[in-house]
C-alpha cells in the first residue's frame, strides 16, 4: 500500500507540474501542489518505506520530472497550443506619410503651374 501511494503521489506530482508549467498561467495552486505531492513522495517513502526507497524516490522525481517536461518539448502539442500566424500589415510612421503628403503637394502645385 505504502509503494501504492508513493507511486500515485510521484505521478499526480510531476502530471500537476506539467499543467502548471504549460497549460495553467502564473505560480499557483497546480505548481504548489505538484510540487507538495513530489515532496510527500519523499517523505513517504523515507519515513514508511525506508532510507533506501527514499532515495530511490528521489532520484525518480528527479528523472521522471525532467523526462516529462523534456517530452513534451519535444512533442507536437505546443505546436497545436501555439499562435502561428504571420502579420503582414506594417505601420506607417508619421513623419513618412508627412513627407508623401509634401511630395504630393510639391507635385499638385508644380503641375499646377505647368497649366
Amino acid at each position: 500500500m505504502n509503494v501504492f501511494l508513493v507511486v500515485l503521489l510521484v505521478l499526480a506530482g510531476v502530471a500537476l507540474l506539467l499543467m502548471e508549467m504549460f497549460l495553467l498561467p502564473g505560480f499557483g495552486i497546480a505548481g504548489v501542489s505538484g510540487f507538495g505531492c513530489l515532496l510527500a513522495a519523499i517523505v513517504v517513502a523515507y519515513v514508511w518505506i525506508g532510507r533506501m526507497a527514499g532515495y530511490i524516490t528521489l532520484a525518480a522525481c528527479l528523472v521522471l520530472s525532467a523526462l516529462a517536461i523534456w517530452g513534451f518539448l519535444r512533442s507536437n502539442a505546443l505546436d497545436k497550443m501555439a499562435l502561428d500566424s504571420k502579420i503582414d500589415s506594417h505601420v506607417e510612421m508619421a513623419h513618412n506619410k508627412l513627407n508623401k503628403e509634401d511630395k504630393e503637394n510639391q507635385n499638385k502645385s508644380q503641375n499646377s503651374k505647368e497649366e
